[in-house]
């Protein structure tokens, strides 16, 4: 039985961009230039600070973590 394969969080990032109004690669340089390195505090940084969604901050934070 094979691994199905991992999502790839850029795929979140027209959804991002229609509904924050903001290119993503702002919200990539917010993230990269954030004090914080944990996936999580990145996170809830991102919901709480900015109003992202759960699954559009992880989709960034996880992008930028891979080292994209």
């Amino acid at each position: 039985m094979s691994t199905p394969p991992k999502s790839d969080p850029s795929s979140y990032f027209p959804s991002i961009e229609k509904k924050y109004g903001r290119p993503v690669q702002e919200w990539l340089e917010l993230v990269r230039t954030s004090p914080l390195s944990k996936h999580m505090e990145l996170v809830g940084w991102l919901k709480s600070e900015h109003g992202l969604g759960h699954g559009h901050a992880n989709a960034l934070v996880a992008h930028v973590l891979r080292g994209n």
